[in-house]
């Protein structure tokens, strides 16, 4: 058996849902990692401090008592958002980030910014603050190919931004593609990005290839096996500016299979063991640590957690589960396509 021990990690970009899927799901998250920021983007949205502080009352309602667990809420920006709102929870230590939507761009983002301009005095007062902005990073131009959305979006809105407000800390969230990883690699401050758990791990074809597979479609979607490749060799890289965000995002099945299937990929359950062999094929386990449980916290400027956790590498697979039930119905958990051997130590599977 090999073990890797390791400060607790944190996920920079989770979904959480609400009500019956937020009971389920939550546990994953909490069984692993330390804190998280939990995405806004609720039916209605997270739009205000108050709307933040109910959301995390019923969160650490359905958290396990035996689970020490921190959610950092964010408020969904819109075309109204109120720049005072927002420097008081931010103040007071209420709210971590605010979220930019694109209208459109993905699950419950119709209340999302349709003319940047319009949130401009926003995110001044952010950039005067400090208050880090958590950004989907894609267009919505429907002229504008999906798959590149995500570079578009750098040329017409994040460079313009960032050259308008040098002092804005901006998380590109869920970066998909290489244009996006060289972008961030070029800047030396005020921007980082988020690397999910399955855009290391999958390309396009894991959706395409041999018939349309649901479980697999996320936004942003799934690129080419170069940007891939690019993705995993940032998130070994041990660069500081880049981190773990799952983007863990459950739905129920039904929503998944259908004619007009949603966005989403639900990682929270094997998400070590998936990055312990991502990082052990790239001979980088000794910079997982860094991916994990450091680079996050120094951008967010929060101190790295003091507990350690211990994963264990097994000779024969773990078997971990292919379903969470809820009361509302079952969601798929995401498969890797390979093996799983890795496990947190005193951590059940199931």
């Amino acid at each position: 058996m090999k073990t890797l021990t390791i400060r607790r990690p944190d996920d920079w970009h989770l979904h959480l849902r609400d009500g019956a899927v937020l009971e389920a799901v939550l546990p994953h998250t909490t069984a692993d990692f330390a804190r998280a920021i939990v995405m806004p983007n609720l039916v209605p949205p997270v739009v205000t401090v108050s709307d933040a502080l109910a959301y995390r009352e019923r969160i650490m309602a359905a958290k396990p008592e035996t689970d020490a667990f921190t959610p950092l809420m964010t408020l969904y920006l819109t075309e109204n958002t109120d720049a005072d709102d927002v420097e008081a929870g931010f103040r007071d230590g209420h709210v971590a980030a605010v979220k930019l939507y694109p209208a459109g761009a993905t699950t419950n983002s119709q209340s999302g910014v349709r003319d940047i301009a319009k949130v401009q005095p926003v995110l001044e007062r952010m950039a005067g603050i400090g208050m880090p902005l958590c950004v989907h990073g894609e267009v919505t131009d429907p002229s504008i190919d999906i798959f590149d959305r995500e570079a578009v979006f750098i040329e017409r809105v994040l460079q313009p931004l960032r050259e308008r407000l040098p002092e804005l800390k901006i998380v590109m969230e869920h970066v998909t593609t290489r244009n996006g990883v060289d972008y961030v690699k070029s800047a030396e401050r005020n921007l980082a990005a988020t690397l999910t758990t399955h855009h290391l791990i999958i390309n396009r074809n894991a959706i395409l290839a041999g018939g349309i597979r649901p479980h697999y479609y996320c936004l942003p979607v799934a690129k080419r096996e170069e940007h891939r490749l690019a993705l995993r060799a940032a998130a070994t890289s041990g660069d500081r500016r880049f981190f773990l965000g799952t983007d863990s995002a459950p739905h129920l099945d039904p929503l998944k299979e259908c004619a007009c299937g949603c966005a989403g990929i639900f990682t929270a359950i094997n998400t070590m063991a998936c990055l312990a062999q991502v990082f052990e094929d790239e001979e980088a386990l000794d910079r997982l640590e860094a991916f994990t449980s450091l680079n996050g916290p120094t951008f967010y400027g929060l101190p790295a957690n003091e507990e350690r956790i211990t994963l264990v590498r097994h000779a024969t697979p773990i078997a971990y589960p292919k379903s969470v039930y809820t009361a509302d119905g079952p969601i798929t958990v995401f498969n890797p396509m390979f093996p799983l051997h890795w496990e947190m130590e005193d951590h059940a599977v199931g």
